[in-house]
Order: C-alpha cells, then sequence, then structure tokens
C-alpha cells in the first residue's frame, strides 16, 4: 500500500519498535526455507543456502531478513515503502552484526518491473495482499530468474463454513480472501512449481505480534482518549486482534513456497 494513502496515525500505532508487523516467526521463516532444500539432501535444515540475489519484498522492521541473513548466503535486497521501518531494520541488523548482507530500498512494490531483477529468491511475508494474490505472484514471476525460489505467506480460510460473525468480518476487510486449495491453483496458474505449505502456529500470531500489537493500543487509546477518530482505528484493530481469539481456528496465515516454472 502506498504510504500516502495512510493516515499519519497509522505508523503511531504500527510503529517500528514492535518485534514484527504481521503474524510469523523465525521457525516458519526456517520452515519455509527448508522447503527451498533438494528433496533428501545432506544436512537439511543445517546447511547455508546460496542465492546470487535475494528480494525480501515488504520487509517492514526485518524480523525474517534477519533470519534469512543467517541461514543463507547471498547479498539481501530489502524493500519497503516507509523509511522509519527500513531504518529500524538498519538498526537491528547493525546489532545483529549483519549490515553488509542487507540493503535497503524506499520503494512501493507495485512499482516494481522486470528491470529491477533478477533475483534467485523472493521472500514476502503476509503482504502481498496489498497488491492482490494473484497480482503480486505475477509480478515476482517476472523478477526472477528461471527456477527461481518464492515464498510467500497469505491469510487463507481453514474451514468452509467460517461462523457469520467471521465470514461477516473479512467480507468488509479482506473480502478476497480464499482457501488453500484455490491459492494453489493460483499458485500453477501464475506459473509456479508448488513445493509446500504450511499453516503458521497461533503462537507465531501472539508473541511476536498480536501481544506486543495490544499492549501498544492500550497505551495509546489514553495517549489519544479525546481524539475519537484516532480511537475508532484503534479499535477497528483491536476488533481484528479479538476476532482471531475467538475465530483462529477458522482461517491462518499459509506459507506457500514455490519455484517458477
Amino acid at each position: 500500500m502506498d504510504s500516502t494513502e495512510l493516515p499519519e496515525f497509522f505508523y503511531e500505532i504500527f510503529d517500528p519498535s514492535l518485534p514484527r508487523l504481521n503474524p510469523g516467526d523465525e521457525a516458519s521463516t526456517l520452515k519455509a526455507l527448508d522447503l527451498l532444500r533438494p528433496a533428501g539432501s545432506v544436512g537439511e535444515g543445517k546447511t547455508t543456502l546460496r542465492f546470487r540475489r535475494i528480494l525480501d519484498l515488504g520487509c517492514g522492521c526485518g524480523g525474517q531478513t534477519l533470519t534469512l541473513a543467517r541461514h543463507t548466503e547471498g547479498p539481501i535486497l530489502a524493500l519497503d515503502n516507509h523509511q522509519a521501518y527500513l531504518d529500524e531494520l538498519c538498526r537491528r541488523a547493525q546489532a545483529a552484526g549483519l549490515s553488509g548482507r542487507i540493503q535497503v530500498v524506499l520503494k512501493d512494490m507495485r512499482s516494481l518491473t522486470k528491470d529491477d531483477g533478477p533475483f534467485d529468491l523472493i521472500w514476502s511475508e503476509g503482504v502481498l495482499f496489498i497488491v492482490g494474490f494473484r497480482e503480486g505472484l505475477t509480478t515476482c514471476h517476472s523478477l526472477l530468474t528461471p527456477a527461481g525460489g518464492l515464498a510467500v505467506s497469505e491469510l487463507c480460510w481453514l474451514r468452509p463454513d467460517p461462523p457469520a460473525e467471521c465470514s461477516r468480518f473479512f467480507s468488509e476487510v479482506f473480502p478476497a480472501m480464499t482457501d488453500v486449495a484455490t491459492a494453489l491453483g493460483i499458485i500453477r496458474a501464475c506459473g509456479y512449481e508448488p513445493l509446500g505449505h504450511f499453516t503458521v502456529p497461533e503462537s507465531a500470531w501472539w508473541t511476536s505480534y498480536y501481544h506486543p500489537l495490544e499492549e501498544r493500543l492500550r497505551m495509546l487509546r489514553k495517549r489519544h482518549a479525546a481524539n475519537a477518530e484516532n480511537l475508532s482505528m484503534i479499535e477497528a484493530i483491536q476488533k481484528e486482534i479479538d476476532i482471531f481469539r475467538q475465530y483462529s481456528a477458522c482461517y491462518g496465515s499459509v506459507f506457500f513456497v514455490m519455484r517458477r516454472r
């Protein structure tokens, strides 16, 4: 999403100090990375994967970027459209001794063209919905080398019959959400070979994402008690958290790992 489309208060809520800006954790990133290893490879899950060039698309403040830097070889281009997130990623990379592996770029993913590539690996956790799943896959396809790898996480229905409240909520905030089988069909139609998929565990929503975010919402309610517009945004995000608390069995973040055909 273009940062000019978001109110300034959005970035006060989703502050760079938060551990993550979407559901995920290091274990899930590593599990997805493992799916890119050749079947039956020796030292699976331990050996470093080598790539000539990696793109972290919509990197945010870099939770997954640092994990990739620790467990791959090759330069990583971390792209986001909000400078404060890139600044925080640089700070975290410097503290971890990984700044030499990561280059940041301020750019909107919708402005990418094939001339920005090619990449051996594109990584994108929880952000392709901004441009649309199919559209995002198509863009990534044009940026990948032949047989290049792509790992994305996307919100999907896990049950065909979600309760009315849950269904109604997502019909308003994410009407394009589909199920895993449909997502796999889109992946194949966009020119990829699926290598595997899995649902990110509930703990990856709470530990580094919703719990810290909920604490921040509590603090901001007090700070903005006299601002009805800001309070409305706070409660909209709280509603999202409450929906997950009640209906997490019905939907989740699904990691899809694939290769360009």
